[in-house]
């Protein structure tokens, strides 16, 4: 018997890999595409966990809105790097922090816009991701979308936007806006001003997820997985490599 269940496993295995997808979005350094290839920190987390877990998994890269829906609505669909906050805790199961994550309202440093408050923010134009965490707390504290919100499917195109003036403010995580404008060929200390921290939005950090409908156990195995990775050490050389 033992024999036998040793000659099926790898098949079991494939399809579990089979059933199994991961998304993202590009959200540089943490996930990115770079000559053809998904890469970034908190991919190449995920694909420590894959292998720890002994899958083989292609990562899909996608607008935000719709690798949400999708991981939202389907079981077995593993999404990264999704921040984690009261209004999304039912729709996912929490596998785990992938990333550290602090999140502010910058605007160019050549602006005069000073804010001491989140309320001193609303009569400025603000760039957004659709559907992304930003988007949503702002949404949350009465912001509206079209009004003083100004929604994009690619952060870069926010960076754009601030840049020409076309917004006035820009709600963004520290890393990814420090890296777009590294990325332009621009320095972030000279460019950028972080004009409000907004610490509700940063938590412990990015996390990887599942939707509602997935199976406990699938859960529980990548968090096993997740766990082992940060007990060997391999989550700290990953962390010193992009971070």
């Amino acid at each position: 018997m033992l024999s036998l269940l040793l000659l099926l496993l790898p098949g079991l295995q494939a399809a579990r890999a089979h059933d199994l997808k991961v998304v993202t979005e590009e959200y540089p350094p943490y996930n990115l595409v770079e000559n053809g290839k998904v890469t970034g920190f908190s991919t190449e987390v995920v694909e420590a966990v894959l292998k720890e877990l002994g899958l083989a998994v292609p990562i899909q890269v996608m607008p935000w809105a719709r690798a949400y829906d999708v991981a939202r609505n389907a079981d077995n669909v593993l999404i990264y790097s999704i921040a984690r906050t009261p209004e999304r805790e039912k729709l996912f199961k929490w596998v785990g922090v992938v990333a550290p994550s602090e999140w502010a309202l910058y605007a160019m440093r050549s602006s005069s816009i000073k804010l001491q408050t989140l309320d001193d923010a609303r009569k400025y134009q603000i760039a957004t991701v659709n559907e992304d965490v930003g988007e949503q707390f702002l949404v949350s504290k009465g912001f509206v979308i079209g009004k003083n919100l100004q929604s994009s499917n690619k952060y870069e195109f926010n960076y754009d936007k601030l840049k020409v003036g076309r917004v006035d403010l820009w709600v963004a995580n520290d890393l990814v806006a420090h890296h777009l404008v590294r990325r332009d060929g621009g320095d972030p200390a000279q460019l950028l001003a972080r004009t409000l921290a907004l610490p509700d939005l940063g938590g412990p950090g990015l996390y990887m997820a599942f939707g509602a409908k997935t199976s406990d156990a699938m859960v529980e195995r990548f968090k096993k997985g997740l766990e082992t990775i940060k007990k060997n050490g391999k989550y700290e050389a990953l962390k010193k490599k992009w971070l």
